[in-house]
């Protein structure tokens, strides 16, 4: 995720990769030349009158381009909401894995170091099982430079977060069947343990479920054909104005509509989609700054 100053003007003049016009350029070049051929066909080529017919589509233009907007607006704001739940799904994983070492910290005994360092690398494991299995890695999981020996092995070809989730639930059970905790302990930790895999739920609805194929096709299509009747009407009265015009009214709608597409998978390894990775370090920082392990 690209972090910038938005009180910085120069952010105007700044192309990074992320940039929709870098990606439109050969697009935009392409209809610009094709409202250059319009323009010389109907102006110096054909010379059709100021009554033809082809002028009164400004009228149907003027009509759609209302209607492109709100279908745009409605399409960014989709997006962005996705983009919005799946940063609130991890900065709620975020609190409830700072919370869980907490409890952890007070309820364990501080002469209990194998407990300790088990929850203390298994708790941001999940966080990163999570991003890898959101990411669809197929690469091996790291636990660590030197993995502790309590801690499973984990079978690559299933769910790996629900692999990690069970491991946390079934020491905690371990845990009270051996006395440490009690029933009442086992329930104030029941919340924290709960929400991980809930938080994996929200976060694959979201992966799982893209907007519909046909919606977004059918903007793409709109956009495409609204683009190249622009010309045909506005040629009459703008001639070769219509050139930059039309290019920067395809650079708008264009950029808007694949700013959506970018957002609207937000665990992607794009540049605008979430820091999973930053934010699972943190986790793996605040956890292990939290349970302390007397060598």
């Amino acid at each position: 995720m690209i972090s910038y100053n938005n009180q910085n003007l120069i952010n105007l003049f700044q192309l990074k990769k992320a940039d929709t016009f870098r990606r439109l350029i050969p697009y935009i070049l392409l209809v610009a030349g094709y409202a250059a051929v319009v323009c010389f066909v109907e102006v110096d080529y054909i010379k059709l009158p100021d009554n033809s017919p082809l002028k009164q589509l400004t009228i149907f233009h003027t009509l759609l381009g209302f209607v492109i907007s709100m279908l745009l607006v409605f399409r960014t704001n989709t997006a962005y909401d996705r983009w919005w739940e799946g940063r609130r799904q991890w900065g709620t994983l975020n609190n409830n894995s700072r919370n869980l070492a907490i409890k952890l910290e007070t309820l364990l005994p501080v002469e209990d170091t194998s407990s300790r360092t088990f929850f203390r690398k298994i708790i941001p494991l999940f966080a990163k099982a999570l991003r890898r299995h959101l990411h669809a890695e197929t690469t091996r999981l790291e636990l660590d430079t030197e993995p502790h020996p309590e801690i499973p092995s984990f079978d690559q070809n299933k769910h790996l977060p629900l692999q990690v989730a069970g491991a946390i639930m079934n020491k905690v059970q371990v845990l009270q069947r051996n006395g440490v905790f009690s029933g009442e302990q086992v329930l104030f930790l029941n919340t924290e343990l709960q929400s991980f895999m809930e938080v994996c739920g929200a976060c694959e609805r979201i992966k799982n479920t893209p907007i519909p194929y046909s919606y977004s096709s059918f903007i793409k299509k709109f956009i495409f054909v609204y683009t190249t009747t622009l010309p045909l009407g506005l040629s009459f009265s703008l001639h070769y104005y219509v050139i930059p015009l039309v290019a920067m009214v395809f650079y708008v709608l264009g950029s808007l509509e694949m700013i959506a597409e970018e957002i609207e998978d937000p665990f992607g390894q794009d540049e605008n989609d979430l820091p999973l990775e930053r934010i699972a370090t943190n986790i793996k920082k605040n956890v292990e700054d939290i349970i302390t392990v007397t060598v």
